[in-house]
């Protein structure tokens, strides 16, 4: 409810553009009202589907596979981006991600942190990489805070990143400021 509400006052500011990424419990995932309320909430909101990105751990989403690609499909045909956070951490069945339907991939912080110094890491992340878009699945890294990190992630393909390079994680009173006043360039 704070997000979409939060959304809806942005909107009003001019700030169209914006959609918001967020993490969903496996117990907020698993109530059996989810979808009503997701939908109630943007309705009395006026929030927008696409402004809004659900994310769930991928142990969520394999915890109970059958529900979790029913709730998923009808989030999905709301217009919500899905995402996978913490990817390559859980025990999915790659059988089963092709089940999903998703609009992003979040690579692991744990696969980025020792990027480039562990050859293995680079592998693996390479790999997710080729694999999210060969399923037309835009990825974005996290734990992202050196900028040869960031340099690796972009030449080989990472659609998004996030991390301490990039900024602290902010309240609301700090990210509506730094709306207004403009995202920084780090180039």
């Amino acid at each position: 409810t704070q997000a979409c509400e939060r959304i809806a006052l942005w909107r009003a500011a001019g700030h169209t553009s914006i959609h918001v990424a967020i993490n969903f419990s496996a117990r907020q995932f698993e109530n059996r009202n989810m979808l009503d309320l997701v939908g109630n909430v943007m309705q009395r909101t006026g929030t927008p589907p696409q402004a809004l990105e659900i994310e769930i751990t991928e142990s969520v989403a394999m915890k109970n596979y059958e529900t979790s690609i029913h709730l998923l499909n009808e989030l999905h045909g709301m217009g919500i981006r899905i995402s996978i956070d913490d990817f390559g951490t859980g025990y999915s069945s790659l059988a089963y991600l092709k089940l999903f339907p998703l609009n992003m991939l979040k690579i692991d912080k744990s696969f980025v942190n020792d990027i480039p110094g562990s050859h293995e890491d680079m592998s693996i992340t390479r790999a997710i990489m080729a694999m999210s878009h060969s399923l037309n699945l835009d990825v974005i890294a996290e734990g992202v805070e050196t900028i040869e990190q960031l340099d690796f992630l972009e030449e080989a393909g990472c659609n998004f990143a996030q991390g301490f390079l990039f900024g602290q994680p902010l309240d609301v009173a700090s990210a509506t400021i730094l709306l207004e006043q403009g995202l920084p360039d780090l180039r």
